[in-house]
Parts: structure tokens; sequence; C-alpha cells
């Protein structure tokens, strides 16, 4: 099975939940928080800590989740050897796989509908990156 990091704010504490319901047959979740969809918490706290284990392997990915998903986005991206993608179509989501080897996706919780999000993680989790033209474009970031 494999091992997922996630993590979100209060904003995205339901969609991070559903995600877990949905998939705890074929992920295994590693929960970073916020474990409290009613206190009000400060995103970056949980991005940080989401991209300090995501960071130490290159076969970790997370999940992060805010109220537009940016926020999340513009922490984790300040972390080397993390590169987070915000995702909300099924498109885009493969594209930050294939060309960008994306190893976090964000997603906003209040600008993104729950069984779009669901696809997109299904497809973030399982495509692989391209490589080739796209591997020295990455090693650059």
């Amino acid at each position: 099975m494999k091992k997922i990091y996630i993590s979100s704010d209060h904003a995205g504490y339901k969609l991070k939940e559903q995600i877990k319901n949905k998939f705890s047959k074929k992920y295994d979740f590693n929960d970073l928080g916020t474990m409290n969809s009613k206190k009000s918490v400060n995103y970056p706290d949980y991005a940080h800590k989401l991209c300090k284990k995501v960071g130490n392997s290159q076969k970790n990915m997370g999940i992060l989740i805010c109220g537009s998903g940016m926020g999340m986005s513009m922490a984790a991206n300040r972390h080397k050897k993390i590169r987070a993608a915000v995702c909300y179509s099924v498109k885009n989501t493969k594209l930050s796989r294939l060309h960008n080897n994306a190893n976090i996706i964000t997603l906003g919780a209040r600008l993104t509908k729950k069984n779009t999000a669901f696809k997109c993680i299904e497809i973030f989790i399982n495509t692989k990156f391209e490589g080739g033209r796209h591997k020295k474009r990455i090693k650059k970031i």
C-alpha cells in the first residue's frame, strides 16, 4: 500500500477527511493535521510539516488542502526538493506529474468539487514522470 502524507488547514479539513475515507483501502495516509475543523489555524505550519516528510525521499508524495490551494502551494514551494502543484482539473493534474514531476498536490476545498478532487488525487498518485526533455528543466528548479 502506497504511503501518502496529507495535511490541511481548517478550510480544507472536511475535504481531507473525505479523501481519507474514499481512499483508505487503497492508500496509507499519514495525517499531519489539522485535527480540528472548527479552530482557525495557519496553513503554512501544516505545509511546512508535510514538506519536511515529503522532501526526505523521492518516493514520498503529499496532499495539501486549504481554501484555494494557493496558500499551501506557496508555502510548500519554498522548500528544497518540493514541487507542489495547485490542481483543479484532470488535465492540469496529469501534466503536473508528467512534465513537472510534482510530488505534492494542493487542492482548494472552496473551489474544487469533491468528485473532481477525488479524480485529481487518483491521477496524481498514478501518473509517472515522463522524464526526457522535462528532466533537465526540473533540475533548473
